[in-house]
């Protein structure tokens, strides 16, 4: 079985370094020894930061690609048509087990990061640096790294930095979930898409970015887009981080010049010379197959274009000797079990999608195989976050990328093949179910919201009142029959149940394995009498 693996694995290097430079040198790049390695860096406008940013076709490293300059000139706007000072926040929350490369930028280089981060923020005339992480290791090296500038969180700092730790979820990754954290709430999607440009921490715009993305930054201001574009692929230039793991001698950290072919990169990690599949973009990316590897090449646009995905940076073979359906369901029981529990694609989704794949796995034949296909795409673009697009993405690839497999399991007795378990996952009790968090406020759900489907009338209000738990499909209606309320949204689902016009709402409390509580609880009711029993 593949073991977890550690926060800071081999860090490799193919050509010159940028983002890596010193890592021969030293474990952790302190403040004098970062000067020494990368040399001062001047402050730029604005305006000369974008037009950087577009120079180099920078784009967001945390999986979604979106164009830097767009972010930043979209919250430059806002802060200054509404007369406030925007709030920048770091997103170094790297909760997928196969990805690496952030925590090893914040663990061995942190000021590359505060580099970019604090020419941002001087530009745009911020107050207020938050990073966020969630990791022991990488609190530990960005609070000495903020100490190491004197920078600190006090209230007549010139500009307030601070370091945001939340739980190692996979939702708590997601922008939504760390600018709620940072207000205080719980480190999950509000249920609500709001721009974080527009309306961030506190209410006010927001730049957000992964770590790697402003590091790269920090990279360009030093050298100039000539010569950042000297290195790698034309429309795509400088480099970019990888973790390599799965099936390979050597799981590491690797930082190529885009353009690398993908081959190379998965020769040097000790892969198999034929794999039976990579995944691309880590768990929530795709599949490519064995001869679609030799025409990769290391970029969004070519990865793309054969089917994968650059995504979180991750890289993952399997070999021939491995059943990939069985891999792949490990991965799909994880992403079900990450979810933050507030909505129905996600929520009951996810299991059913993981246990349509478990079906086909046991012999559910062709039935088995349509179902699958049909959670999949009913999860899709009605989460409260991109949880369930991306495992539905996942589930969707494993699907079309082993037919062969496939075939086998749902025509045949199956592929005769062990599961290896040579996809990374958290080690046991790492990564715990439910709404991520501690705390009373973050504890297990105690009541359960249910549906009378025949009262409910399609008002939508519950959805209005409470976006944690409920989503209208498309004809109106709730997506979920039951659910588990947060204990942050008790109060909310009591309003709820107060408001529904049709008197279709109840609450009941979940007293499986565990003694009734006294304090806090909310009301049981009865069906279809959820005004009388609130005293209304």
């Amino acid at each position: 079985m593949n073991e977890a693996l550690p926060d800071v694995p081999e860090v490799r290097v193919v050509g010159l370094p940028q983002l890596t430079s010193g890592f021969d040198l030293v474990e952790r790049l302190d403040l004098p020894m970062h000067l020494k390695v990368h040399g001062p860096l001047e402050p730029m406008g604005g305006e000369q930061l974008a037009q950087l940013s577009e120079r180099i076709n920078l784009k967001g490293r945390g999986g979604a690609g979106f164009p830097f300059h767009k972010k930043l000139r979209s919250v430059a706007e806002a802060a200054i048509k509404r007369g406030v000072r925007p709030v920048v926040v770091v997103n170094g929350s790297e909760d997928e087990p196969a990805c690496r490369k952030d925590t090893v930028l914040i663990n061995r280089a942190p000021h590359l990061i505060l580099d970019g981060a604090l020419l941002c923020a001087e530009a745009m005339g911020a107050r207020t640096l938050v990073i966020g992480v969630t990791r022991e290791s990488t609190q530990r090296s960005m609070e000495a790294a903020l100490a190491e500038r004197g920078l600190s969180n006090g209230r007549r700092s010139a500009l307030r930095a601070r370091v945001q730790r939340n739980p190692v979820r996979m939702v708590t990754g997601a922008a939504a979930s760390l600018i709620r954290s940072i207000d205080g709430g719980p480190a999950i999607p509000p249920g609500r898409k709001v721009s974080a440009s527009r309306s961030g921490v506190g209410g006010a715009p927001t730049l957000l970015s992964n770590a790697e993305t402003f590091a790269q930054l920090a990279i360009a201001a030093r050298i100039g887009p000539e010569r950042y574009g000297n290195t790698g692929l034309y429309d795509e230039p400088g480099t970019v981080l990888l973790t390599v793991s799965g099936a390979v001698a050597r799981p590491m950290v690797i930082e190529v010049p885009t353009g690398v072919p993908l081959r190379y990169v998965l020769q040097l990690a000790g892969a198999p010379p034929v794999p039976q599949g990579v995944l691309t973009g880590g768990y929530h990316g795709k599949w490519i197959d064995a001869a679609t590897v030799d025409e990769a090449i290391v970029s969004r646009t070519s990865l793309q274009q054969v089917g994968g995905s650059l995504g979180a940076g991750a890289i993952l073979p399997i070999g021939q000797d491995t059943c990939p359906l069985g891999e792949s369901l490990r991965v799909a029981q994880w992403l079900a079990e990450e979810s933050a529990g507030q909505c129905g694609p996600c929520y009951l989704g996810l299991p059913a999608a993981a246990r349509g794949l478990e079906d086909i796995l046991n012999g559910g034949g062709p039935a088995a195989l349509e179902a699958v296909k049909q959670v999949a795409k009913n999860v899709k673009r009605r989460g409260a976050c991109s949880h369930p697009d991306g495992s539905a993405m996942f589930l969707e690839s494993t699907v079309k990328a082993f037919t062969d497999d496939l075939a086998a399991h749902v025509l045949g007795n199956g592929c005769g093949r062990p599961v290896e378990g040579v996809l990374p996952l958290f080690e046991t009790g790492r990564a715990p179910t439910g709404v991520p968090g501690g705390g009373e406020e973050n504890g297990p759900s105690r009541q359960k919201i249910l549906v009378d489907w025949t009262l409910c009338r399609g008002h939508g209000l519950c959805a209005d009142i409470l976006p944690e738990v409920f989503q209208l499909g498309a004809d109106g209606f709730p997506t979920v029959a039951q659910a588990e309320v947060p204990r942050f949204a008790e109060a909310k689902a009591v309003r709820a149940v107060r408001r529904c016009p049709a008197l279709a709402l109840r609450i009941e409390e979940d007293t499986r394995g565990q003694a009734p509580s006294s304090r806090g609880n909310l009301p049981v009711l009865s069906q279809g009498r959820g005004r009388r029993a609130l005293g209304r």
